[in-house]
């Protein structure tokens, strides 16, 4: 039996929380204070509605579909393995993914022995995300899922990074995808665990309540449902629209930080983080680990197929300077 892929993630490691934390993709003007007192008020000594009527009920309106469309999931990893693990119950026995993307795409594939592919010929269950991660870019399949609407493909469009895009832009959701939703990095909660999907109009009544049926009871707890309920108040969307304008701020002015340091800026990020590649000479592994030692931890982009790129999540002024004081430091010896 091949070994399961070791899951790989930013944020806290062995030596906790870094002061300044480029390795995650949080909204770093957050936590939102609406959404954050939400959690804070939410009764955590009763059970949540196990059938999550009036919180469906306010995510389809949110976005404009019926409530039963609309499937709770305790995260978008947990969300990852159980449609991977209904496909192959369904007899999918393929995978497609990003050539650079989130790790548990192939690992839920793997976990579930559906096998990777780049044969657009075979029916697979295809994931995209977008914008993508690590580049913060469009997906190529959402054009092509949008120009070929009737393939046999299971897809799915990881709508993680979809509320922090920086361009003004929505991302054009295909009527043939679900839409994974998980909006605890817009709003900077990323320990509020919780998740929802969107099964497309088309899906069969039989696919949809199994995929239902195959999660364990009250996979959403009482604060992440707090969080979900919240995330689609006025109040949170207008902190995150006036949460974008300072993050544009901040972007542009973390790229010029990474052009003084000789780090070229790779993929054309819309979103609240980057992509650079470091030059050829710089010992990456040093270089990471002396910054990490000086409380500022980047997220290598090995696990993504980038070797010798980093990952930076934009971050405040402070934070900026601390990384080109440090890495400046590091890199001119």
């Amino acid at each position: 039996m091949n070994e399961i892929l070791e899951s790989v993630h930013g944020g806290p490691d062995a030596q906790g929380v870094a002061e300044h934390d480029f390795s995650t993709n949080a909204n770093a003007c957050g936590p939102c204070p609406a959404v954050l007192e939400a959690v804070q008020r939410a009764d955590a000594s009763r059970y949540p509605d196990p059938h999550y009527a009036e919180l469906r009920e306010q995510l389809g309106a949110f976005h404009g579909v019926s409530a039963e469309r609309v499937v709770m999931a305790a995260s978008a990893s947990e969300f990852m393995h159980r449609i991977s693990a209904l496909a192959a119950r369904r007899g999918v026995r393929h995978a497609r993914v990003p050539a650079h993307g989130y790790g548990d795409y192939s690992r839920a594939a793997q976990a579930w022995g559906l096998v990777l592919t780049h044969d657009l010929s075979v029916s697979a269950l295809h994931w995209a995300c977008e914008p993508s991660s690590p580049l913060g870019s469009l997906d190529v399949a959402v054009s092509q899922w949008l120009r070929q609407p009737d393939a046999a493909d299971w897809r799915v469009l990881d709508c993680a990074y979809a509320p922090l895009r920086l361009d003004g832009q929505s991302t054009i959701v295909p009527e043939t995808a679900w839409q994974l939703w998980t909006p605890n990095k817009a709003l900077a909660l990323t320990g509020v665990r919780a998740a929802y999907a969107i099964a497309p109009a088309h899906v069969s009544p039989a696919q949809f309540h199994a995929l239902r049926a195959m999660a364990a009871s009250w996979p959403v707890g009482a604060h992440g449902v707090a969080m979900l309920q919240a995330w689609t108040g006025a109040a949170a969307q207008r902190w995150l629209r006036e949460s974008l304008v300072t993050l544009n701020r901040w972007k542009s002015d973390q790229m010029l930080v990474c052009d003084a340091l000789g780090w070229h800026i790779v993929g054309g990020s819309l979103a609240n983080y980057f992509t650079a590649r470091l030059p050829a000479g710089c010992d990456m592994l040093r270089l990471l680990t002396t910054l990490r030692k000086h409380g500022i931890k980047l997220r290598d982009c090995a696990s993504f197929g980038l070797p010798q790129h980093v990952r930076l999540g934009v971050l405040p002024p402070v934070s900026q300077a601390a990384l080109k004081r440090h890495a400046m430091g590091e890199y001119i010896q």
